[in-house]
């Protein structure tokens, strides 16, 4: 016991030595050494690739995989003969089974979009990465140019009140964000707190309802 307090004691007393307390700051340090190649040049480069099933692709090997996809499918999904031939009958429901096919064959739409932005510079729509990949001459546009484009036959072939062109501000801005627009959308934030579908039918009385159609159908023909 007398010799354990002994071993304490001189512990402790080393540990309140001066002398030991400033080496354990101070003690020799190795010193630092920094190699400088002035003839190496260091080359950090990244790429985009793009995976559909086990592959990871480039690109424009992406696009040229989905080109491929979509013509050996356009016979076989309903949504591209929608696009494609029947304009008139666009709407959510096709988009969304549009998108779902897509998505189950690896081709989701976020990087479609990101592999056009890269290989076209353009952050195309969905609708125009489906037309352009059928067909190679199709114009690519952004989802506000096509929404710009469908409405602007719409004011060219009607007359429409100040009131009225208010809401179509409103319309275009929910068409840029979803590519379609049908009544039940008028339940949407943008169009209830302004009154919703019972406020727009007052405002276009019977002629809402076919004018979505009208601007549906223009927007899958553009």
């Amino acid at each position: 016991m007398v010799s354990r307090f002994c071993g304490i004691h001189r512990v402790v007393k080393l540990l309140r030595d001066p002398k030991f307390q400033d080496l354990l700051l101070n003690y020799p340090r190795a010193k630092r050494s920094f190699l400088v190649a002035y003839e190496a040049t260091d080359n950090v480069t990244s790429e985009w690739k793009f995976r559909v099933e086990e592959e990871y692709l480039k690109p424009e090997d992406y696009l040229t995989r989905f080109a491929t996809f979509i013509q050996a499918k356009q016979a076989e999904i309903e949504a591209l003969q929608v696009l494609m031939t029947r304009p008139q009958e666009w709407k959510t429901d096709v988009l969304e089974g549009l998108r779902e096919k897509l998505r189950s064959a690896s081709f989701e739409e976020r990087d479609l979009q990101k592999a056009s932005e890269l290989v076209h510079h353009r952050l195309a729509d969905i609708i125009s990465l489906v037309k352009h990949a059928a067909k190679a001459e199709a114009p690519i546009y952004t989802a506000e140019e096509r929404v710009d484009h469908a409405l602007s036959q719409l004011l060219a072939q009607n007359q429409f009140t100040d009131e009225q062109r208010q809401w179509l501000q409103l319309i275009r801005e929910h068409l840029v964000k979803n590519l379609t627009i049908e009544l039940d959308d008028f339940d949407a934030p943008i169009f209830f707190q302004r009154g919703g579908l019972g406020k727009a039918r007052k405002v276009f009385a019977d002629g809402l309802a076919p004018m979505l159609k009208r601007i549906n159908a223009a927007l899958a023909s553009v």
